[in-house]
């Protein structure tokens, strides 16, 4: 399965009516392996900040997350394993997996646990898979 079935098909997908506003998949070092066609153009540094919190929690913390020029509140998450983000009416999940992070980005009326359910899911799955 390529990369952009994953974010077309288990991403971008139908939950309970609603969908992700934008998705992605991206390497650790900043590529893009695939991406919804609205996916917002992100910055290196906006990658390796993400990357930095995953090894360091609590690091974007006082400055938030930024993605694609955004600013998101970092809220709960995983210690090393997942990152969320809040702004407004909607948010961002990040899900670190052994070779890259899944990042689905939300807005009412979808839920961040609905957005939560989907990018985990797939995370889990392709962290299953060894990838």
């Amino acid at each position: 399965m390529s990369w952009q079935t994953y974010v077309d098909e288990h991403l971008m997908c139908e939950i309970d009516g609603y969908h992700l506003s934008a998705a992605a998949i991206i390497g650790h070092d900043g590529s893009v392996w695939a991406q919804s066609s609205n996916f917002p153009q992100f910055k290196p540094e906006e990658i390796s900040g993400i990357m930095t919190d995953f090894s360091e929690p609590g690091h974007l913390a006082p400055t938030g997350l930024y993605l694609g020029g955004t600013k998101y509140m970092v809220i709960q998450g995983e210690s090393g394993a997942v990152i969320r983000g809040k702004k407004g009416l909607g948010g961002v999940t990040i899900k670190k997996t052994n070779q890259a992070l899944i990042i689905g980005i939300y807005d009412e009326p979808m839920s961040p646990a609905q957005c939560n359910m989907i990018v985990e899911r797939l995370g889990d799955y392709l962290i299953d898979q060894g990838l």
